[in-house]
């Protein structure tokens, strides 16, 4: 492959680590990302497993062990803020030889982009609107800068990816609505403040969680079930919307909500998965989220975009450029593995937000459960472990 140059459009996980190998591999990466600068805010996730190992052959390691929270307790909560129900998470520790760790997913994202700033050109405030394939190379239109050409263009930019709009078809096609929405904003100076315990309150198909953020900062997570209307776009009717789904709630609900009316940063979305039968078309390819998205409330996003980059950029690799070959290889050796872990994250929606009254028993029963010496590593232990084992791909 004489033109080695690849378009990476994403700035978020899979992006950035795609360019990290890529150009480990003799490639020449370009990144393009929508937003004017890296995303703050969000969510945390827990991460661990293969994610964790890449991260850690990148050097990133102490990064987010320092960053990061060792979270010692989930502990549910009822309307008095007593516990319920709950579990130490030493079992978590345990499964992954204490590899496991809690971060900001905006964290995780700006240590990433730092491994990558001074190897890869990096366009912001730009986005790919259109794609036409010639021959050897992809002619790539941009919003804000005309036209350039590449040999090959990755799709790393989310569930709403724009890279799959252009070159497959419209998000509708592949989406589908796990009937949940989710929403998060940070505070600072919130009180009170529970250390390294994640605390969940419940209604029926309704969940509300607060996590102890560094920095005197206090994360709020809704979880929601939804109809198949649309979601409001717009920030008021998004507060609105959240104002009317929790207006009934105990616990801290009140407080919560008036802290949601100060915040300018709200970040709002649907539980989706994206499930498309391929993953690349001519010398176009996707990953991460924007190839199959497992849905927020898997926890693995993050991790999963990680793997899908590299074995990507691995594959290309050991293809030497060859596109077509590198592609295939790259989907045989993931999709069964992302299939379950699909299959996976949609029973977990379910579990984090039951419907019903009885629901919100039965899982509070089970999550008791999980203190009984060795039942949480039988029940989670198949979910934590990953089922795939990543090549040994000869990095120059």
């Amino acid at each position: 492959m004489a033109d080695r140059t690849v378009l990476i459009s994403g700035g978020g996980i899979a992006g950035p680590t795609v360019a990290f190998w890529l150009a480990a591999a003799g490639f020449r990466p370009t990144l393009i990302e929508q937003a004017p600068q890296l995303r703050t805010g969000g969510y945390v996730i827990d991460f661990w497993g293969l994610g964790y190992d890449i991260a850690s052959w990148m050097g990133l390691e102490a990064e987010i062990n320092r960053v990061g929270y060792h979270v010692r307790e989930m502990r549910i909560v009822g309307e008095n803020g007593k516990r319920v129900a709950g579990f130490g998470t030493d079992v978590f520790s345990e499964l992954t030889n204490g590899r496991y760790v809690t971060l900001a997913r905006s964290d995780l994202s700006r240590l990433l982009f730092e491994k990558i700033k001074d190897t890869t050109e990096v366009i912001f405030d730009n986005e790919i609107v259109g794609l036409e394939e010639k021959s050897g190379s992809v002619r790539v239109q941009l919003k804000r800068g005309g036209e350039r050409n590449y040999a090959l263009v990755i799709g790393a930019d989310g569930l709403h990816s724009g890279v799959r709009r252009v070159a497959f078809g419209s998000q509708q096609r592949f989406e589908k609505k796990l009937g949940y929405a989710v929403a998060a904003f940070e505070v600072e100076g919130y009180r009170p403040r529970d250390e390294d315990v994640y605390l969940m309150y419940g209604l029926p198909g309704r969940m509300l969680g607060r996590f102890t953020l560094h920095g005197n900062r206090t994360l709020f997570l809704f979880v929601f079930t939804v109809e198949e209307s649309p979601l409001p776009t717009a920030l008021d009717l998004q507060k609105e919307m959240l104002r009317k789904k929790y207006a009934d709630g105990g616990w801290e609900c009140p407080r919560i909500l008036e802290e949601l009316g100060h915040t300018d940063e709200l970040y709002f979305d649907s539980v989706s998965q994206i499930r498309m039968s391929r993953w690349s078309k001519g010398r176009v390819v996707l990953t991460g989220d924007a190839a199959f998205c497992v849905s927020l409330l898997a926890g693995q996003g993050s991790a999963l975009a990680m793997i899908s980059a590299y074995v990507l950029a691995g594959e290309l690799l050991k293809a030497d450029g060859r596109h077509e070959e590198a592609f295939s290889s790259y989907e045989a050796l993931l999709r069964n593995y992302i299939r379950a872990k699909q299959q996976g994250a949609a029973r977990f929606a379910s579990a984090l937000a039951p419907r019903t009254q009885l629901g919100l028993v039965f899982r509070n029963l089970v999550t008791n459960a999980f203190a009984l010496p060795g039942l949480a590593r039988l029940v989670i232990g198949k979910e934590i472990t990953d089922a795939v084992q990543l090549p040994d791909y000869h990095w120059r």
